[in-house]
């Protein structure tokens, strides 16, 4: 018996190798039938191969990935104006005056009305109508050209720019899901190994420009840029000139990433071995639950979080007088000096302190407060009151009343792009980091280049003139 058993299980653990070995060598076969050339024999046609070929290659490779970004981008653009048209329209048209009405009728004391309707309920209305709908087209889409499995291709086309710049080929995917979202971005940096090279890729994240400041560079190159142009020319003005700031932006992130690399972050740069999956259909339902719960949700929530108590705030310094002016008309007019220096003015500076929390609410606020510190009349609904006007040539009325110039224009674009990150990005980064210090420097390293790039401008500009 005890011999039986073990001539059995000699015979099953034989059976076993041999059906590994098969395996192994079957597999073996199918890869190299793939992969090899035979000398006299015309290669196999791989459906994977083609593409790369192409997508991949030196000459298409990097056209193709901007055609299909700027597509991804127009969509999301122009996809998201109907959705938020609609959800302004319902929150912040519909539900800002029946709001206002409810609390009129029971009784609520005007300042309480004021700071919870006009504050906190409006800002929180209008982050929510413009940042919901582009990310809920943008998330899922660069979703779907990861599960198709293009991203790794995209990473592989940058390498080496990245590499030399000190930083991670990866960090190309974080960017580019920047322009999304900030926030988002600096979470998508975890498909990074390196600690330093992380952290690059974090602190550089901001020049990526958000969905939350495309409004704000097109209205604005609309008004003051497209303007210069000939009638039948303007469109195309405006859109090289918002094209010209994301290249910028891109750009400067190389710059920034080569910095850090070679002073506070200073390191050799990491090698990674990069697989290109094979490309394969999207998993379409999952990819939409993956980006909307995991992504779009998250920091749609956050952000609601910061632009709560921001709403507060904007109808507090709008409203709250000392000495027979607001708040804000002080702040405003002790920040003039700094703003006319560096092309702006005391009010957009106010502007983008006090909507620190989301760059959605800049231009309702920047609105408000010129018309609250220039004294204009029948234009808005009163201090405190973000809004915005339908027509373009209505805002660039009051734009022009506060002071403003193209060189105003051409500046605010490149703060636009130059500043901050928003306190959700903000946050993000101290929770993934682990370090406040880190997110200052975050703070810090693009607000430092805004100030000096717009101060070079200015300078060159007046020369100029």
């Amino acid at each position: 018996m005890l011999a039986s058993a073990q001539r059995l299980r000699w015979r099953i653990g034989r059976d076993f190798h041999d059906r590994l070995v098969e395996a192994v060598y079957s597999e073996s076969a199918r890869l190299a039938d793939r992969a090899v050339a035979w000398p006299g024999r015309k290669p196999r046609f791989d459906w994977d191969r083609a593409v790369d070929r192409i997508v991949t290659s030196r000459r298409w490779g990097f056209p193709l990935m901007v055609l299909l970004f700027a597509v991804v981008f127009w969509i999301t653009i122009s996809g998201a104006n109907v959705p938020s048209g609609w959800l302004s329209w319902l929150l912040v048209d519909q539900g800002a005056g029946w709001l206002r009405s409810v609390a009129v009728e029971w009784g609520v004391p005007g300042w309480i009305r004021g700071l919870t309707v006009d504050g906190v309920y409006l800002a929180t209305a209008w982050v929510v109508s413009v940042m919901l709908p582009p990310m809920a087209i943008f998330f899922p889409m660069f979703t779907l050209l990861e599960d198709f499995g293009y991203l790794p291709r995209v990473a592989f086309n940058l390498d080496g720019l990245f590499r030399r710049a000190g930083a991670h080929g990866k960090q190309s995917l974080s960017m580019m899901m920047g322009f999304g979202c900030n926030a988002a971005g600096v979470v998508a940096t975890r498909i990074i190994d390196s600690p330093r090279e992380r952290l690059i890729a974090m602190l550089t994240n901001n020049f990526a420009l958000c969905n939350g400041r495309w409004p704000t560079q097109i209205l604005v190159a609309s008004l003051f840029l497209g303007t210069q142009a000939p009638a039948w020319l303007a469109g195309t003005v405006s859109s090289m000139a918002v094209v010209g700031v994301v290249l910028l932006g891109v750009a400067l992130s190389l710059v920034a990433s080569w910095l850090l690399s070679r002073t506070v972050l200073e390191g050799q740069v990491s090698t990674f071995s990069l697989e290109l999956p094979p490309y394969r259909p999207p998993r379409l339902w999952q990819t939409l639950y993956t980006s909307f719960v995991d992504r779009t949700v998250y920091v749609l929530w956050r952000a609601v979080v910061f632009a709560a108590p921001a709403g507060a705030v904007i109808w507090l310094v709008a409203n709250v007088e000392a000495g027979g002016q607001s708040v804000a008309a002080w702040i405003a007019g002790a920040l003039d000096p700094i703003g006319h220096l560096i092309g702006l003015n005391g009010v957009i500076l106010l502007a983008y302190i006090i909507a620190i929390p989301a760059n959605e609410i800049v231009i309702p606020t920047v609105l408000m407060l010129t018309v609250l510190t220039s004294g204009l009349t029948g234009v808005g609904a009163g201090a405190g009151v973000m809004f915005e006007l339908e027509s373009p040539a209505n805002t660039l009325a009051v734009l022009e009343a506060g002071g403003w110039t193209v060189l105003t224009g051409v500046n605010l674009m490149l703060f636009s792009l130059l500043h901050n990150p928003c306190s959700t990005t903000l946050y993000t980064i101290y929770k993934e980091s682990g370090s406040w210090r880190w997110a200052a420097l975050a703070a810090l390293l693009p607000l430092g280049m805004g100030f000096l790039a717009t101060l070079l401008v200015a300078q060159i500009w007046r020369l100029a003139s």
